[in-house]
């Protein structure tokens, strides 16, 4: 009888939660985070809480943040059920409530991230940002280290420059899936790396790099400064130069043979720079929603000629990475008006 009762009372809670706000289990939520891909996962405790160790794919939007609803609405879609958790459940019981109000479908983790843990569950070590499309699509950019970044789309993943071995270790063959389409900007060791790359290589995955990098690991499709393609998904993947212009420092990265790639989903534009300085074909690029530029002299830019690409970019949102221990600090104050985000991209 205690069963049967339990388990009307996790079938009101799950049915609830589809129309309004009511609390899962920790099974139950793991359950329906695995059956449906449209779910939309946020952790509400603070940045610091959230880098110690977090959900896979949760994209981070502080409770207690100033503008917290309007941060919400940036990232989430209302047609889309949201879960929230934060550290114990209280947090994102209060954030629940206030995003149903606003329209949201919410369940809240019943326990929060320690419920989570204790139960065993796995936890994921990377930043993830969230964007919106023009029509409202969301694409989750996941932060893996250096100049490795995963984006998701679709249903997609999507790898750029995905290298197991650079500094700290990443478990490509737990952590991600297969990919649909492995970027490779250039042929340098933090970039390119075989082993991971057939790794991620499933029946349906498309690779794309430049012609050294053909050369050394053989295979893949060749892309070259000012080429584009368009995959069948939509996406439109754009080819730029990614180049040093320091005097001395042109052996680094030749003029003509790395790239930098701008990819366009349903309209937003996400520009990721690869291994450049300051160029001057930056100034042909518009529109762009998100920039990756690389900040790791002498073999990148410094961060003054970060600070002036952005300037000529002007991207909504700048994310510096590929900087090693260069000092980025003095970056956000030097560009009012653009979003400019410091994260362990190092």
């Amino acid at each position: 009888m205690k069963q049967s009762l339990n388990a009307l009372a996790l079938m009101f809670f799950s049915i609830f939660s589809c129309k309004g706000y009511g609390n899962l289990s920790v099974d139950e939520f793991e359950k329906r985070l695995a059956e449906d891909p449209s779910v939309q996962l946020i952790d509400v405790r603070t940045p610091e809480e959230y880098a110690e160790g977090h959900l896979a794919l949760a994209v981070n939007i502080d409770w207690k943040a100033a503008g917290f609803l309007e941060m919400a609405e940036k990232q989430l879609r209302k047609e889309d059920p949201v879960f929230v958790y934060c550290r114990s459940g209280r947090r994102s019981a209060e954030a629940a409530k206030a995003l149903q109000k606003r329209g949201y479908a919410v369940s809240n983790l019943l326990g929060g991230y320690l419920a989570w843990t204790e139960a065993g569950k796995p936890l994921a070590k990377y930043e993830l940002e969230r964007f919106l499309t023009d029509g409202g699509l969301p694409v989750d950019i996941t932060l893996i280290k250096h100049g490795s970044l995963e984006i998701r789309y679709k249903g997609l993943s999507i790898q750029v420059d995905p290298v197991a071995e650079y500094g700290k270790h990443t478990d490509y063959a737990t952590e991600f899936p297969k990919a649909d389409y492995i970027l490779v900007t250039h042929e340098h060791p933090d970039h390119l790396e075989d082993a991971t790359i057939a790794t991620l290589t499933g029946e349906k995955t498309r690779l794309i790099l430049n012609q050294k990098s053909r050369d050394m690991i053989g295979r893949g499709e060749v892309i070259g400064n000012g080429e584009s393609c368009v995959f069948p998904e939509d996406i439109i993947l754009e080819a730029v130069p990614a180049y040093n212009t320091t005097p001395g420092r042109e052996k680094f990265h030749p003029k003509g043979n790395g790239n930098g790639y701008v990819l366009t989903m349903d309209g937003l534009r996400i520009y990721i720079a690869g291994d450049t300085e300051d160029v001057p074909q930056m100034a042909g690029l518009t529109d762009i929603d998100v920039a990756f530029l690389p900040v790791n002299q002498p073999f990148t830019m410094t961060p003054e000629q970060c600070i002036s690409a952005a300037k000529v970019i002007r991207p909504k949102v700048l994310i510096p990475y590929h900087y090693s221990k260069t000092d980025i600090s003095g970056i956000p104050a030097a560009l009012e008006g653009i979003d400019v985000r410091i994260r362990q991209m190092q």
